[in-house]
């Protein structure tokens, strides 16, 4: 029997599964993915991607490639029972440096992140190949899977449990899933060879059968119906059945042909952990939601965000495998906020009688009169937004604005040589020291700068651009030695950084992590005591794994489970 050593398996090659493989690959990760599924689902099911998620790919150069087959920055309009825009929403920001809402075709991503991983030696992927047992111990994880009717095990340091709703990952570390799975079905039709030019979604709410469609890439667009109370659900997907639905949206009576019609019960779900030992979930193995708010593909893209440095660090000596313990504590709170958002909007399409919606319609028209509710509603304002309080932060006490445990913004730079950059491609897969004040990299101490430097750390320090430059300020290109740890000089190109500290000026310094998450702020005369807090959180570089995570029952520890 084929018997295989790895850092790392991931049982599950859907989305969240190969960003994650396409992340560890940039730490040089020996890497795992399998798959039950021979090939790519020919088959739209996620079908939005937000600016969050693109962030995630721009960190291995895949988010470019993804967005030229999207319609980008997709507006979406909500209508009331009579046909009248309650909303249009067409969020124009980019905070993170990309279009916020964007739709796109799930078997082009997958495609496309896959092809990606060619670029990595120490990752491999395995279709047609299934887990069929997990066995973990104090020292590592054991995966017996199959693939060509042969049975081979893969001895791993971790084990990630990307594999959906019915994750076997899960049910084979006994994680139990909380929360509810909601009465309501819906009707999904996808269509290709579309013929109706709306570019927008619409969502049409109705106290009677609420229904929304989503124009997609090369030809396709999605409708979804609700399945209302006594209606028989078989017969609902029933070709005759919706082409009667369809042709309120084609009345000229040409309905596109559909490629899928199927039934979907809505799930609010969340896993009681998200780690057990050396085991960890992702995506939808973690947590489930409705589809409402399109955000069920891009929680599993935060987690793999989230999880991909940390397993990175770990594995590559520059952190001690406690950090792992933070994925847990900062993850699962956040994605039940986003499940339980999600179920809260889905109430929104379906009031429960017309006086309701008319409560409702009047409440919402109502905040777009008031002074910056319209911008509430249309840039997207009402998103949950993370905010990670317990884990690899140092916090700065109980101010509910503080940019700690947020994702920090990204500004258009400008490197010495004329380069423009993104600015997370300058600040790279480490922790980054984000000056956004003159002097920071000064105010580093020789001791603290050879300490961040263990652990890969860099300092960026940015600069007003030469233009605006004013008697007395520093010349960037005049830095001369050796300060202890890298260093890269950017000038900040149209103001982003800037801002970042005129909103608030006693944050002169943000500690950046590989997730793009500030870790901490601090004035430049208070950095050495703040990077040696945050240090502290890293352990002992090279320190050993066997402390990682809650211990196995020591009854437990050699069962072995299989799938029924």
């Amino acid at each position: 029997m084929e018997a295989l050593e790895r850092d790392v398996v991931i049982v599950g090659a859907g989305p969240a599964g190969v960003t994650l493989a396409n992340l560890l690959g940039q730490y040089g990760v020996s890497t795992t993915l399998i798959d039950r599924a021979a090939e790519i689902l020919d088959e739209p099911r996620a079908v939005g991607i937000d600016d969050e998620a693109l962030r995630t790919l721009q960190g291995f150069g895949m988010a470019e490639e993804v967005l030229a087959n999207s319609v980008r920055n997709a507006p979406i309009r909500y209508y009331d029972s009579r046909r009248r825009i309650l909303a249009h929403v067409a969020p124009s920001g980019r905070p993170y440096g990309w279009p916020r809402r964007n739709l796109f075709f799930q078997p082009n991503l997958e495609a496309v992140l896959r092809k990606s991983l060619g670029r990595f030696g120490t990752v491999e992927l395995r279709t047609a190949c299934e887990a069929v047992g997990l066995e973990q111990d104090a020292d590592g994880v054991t995966v017996m899977a199959q693939q060509d009717h042969e049975t081979f095990s893969i001895r791993a340091r971790y084990v990630i449990g990307a594999d959906g709703g019915r994750s076997f990952v899960r049910d084979a570390v006994n994680i139990e899933l909380e929360g509810d799975t909601a009465p309501m079905k819906w009707l999904v039709v996808d269509v290709k060879d579309d013929t109706w030019d709306a570019p927008y979604s619409a969502v049409y709410t109705s106290p009677e059968r609420p229904s929304m469609t989503i124009p997609l890439p090369f030809g396709y667009r999605r409708f979804e119906f609700k399945v209302l109370d006594g209606e028989d659900p078989e017969r609902m997907a029933e070709p005759d059945t919706v082409a009667t639905l369809m042709k309120q949206f084609y009345p000229d009576g040409n309905v596109p042909p559909a490629v899928r019609r199927r039934i979907y019960w809505h799930h609010s779900r969340t896993a009681v952990r998200f780690q057990e030992g050396r085991v960890f979930l992702v995506g939808d193995a973690a947590h489930l939601q409705p589809p409402f708010f399109g955000q069920g593909m891009n929680s599993g893209m935060r987690d793999v965000t989230n999880l991909a440095w940390k397993l990175g660090m770990v594995l590559s000596g520059s952190a001690s495998p406690t950090l792992l313990d933070t994925y847990e504590s900062e993850r699962r709170g956040t994605a039940r906020e986003m499940v339980q958002f999600a179920t809260g909007v889905g109430r929104l399409y379906h009031p429960a009688n017309r006086a309701t919606e008319w409560f409702r319609n009047v409440l919402f028209r109502g905040v777009q009169r008031v002074p910056g509710g319209r911008d509430y509603i249309l840039q997207m304002k009402y998103k949950p937004v993370p905010r990670y309080e317990d884990g690899f932060v140092v916090s700065d006490g109980k101010d509910r604005s503080s940019p700690v445990g947020r994702a920090f913004p990204q500004p258009l730079v400008e490197k010495l040589d004329g380069t423009r950059l993104r600015l997370d491609d300058v600040l790279g897969t480490r922790i980054a020291v984000v000056g956004v004040v003159e002097g920071v990299t000064e105010a580093l101490s020789p001791r603290v700068a050879a300490r961040l430097a263990s652990h890969n750390g860099i300092v960026v320090q940015s600069h007003v651009p030469p233009a605006y430059r004013r008697k007395g300020q520093f010349d960037p290109a005049a830095r001369r030695g050796d300060v202890g740890v890298p260093v890269v000089d950017v000038y900040d190109l149209e103001g982003g950084l800037r801002d970042t500290y005129l909103e608030r000026p006693t944050a002169e310094v943000y500690i950046v992590r590989p997730d793009r998450y500030v870790a901490a702020v601090s004035s430049a005369a208070d950095l050495d005591a703040t990077v040696d807090a945050l240090l502290d959180l890293l352990g002992t570089p090279g320190g050993t794994d066997s402390s990682s995570g809650p211990e196995p029952d020591p009854d437990e520890q050699s069962r072995d489970v299989r799938s029924d």
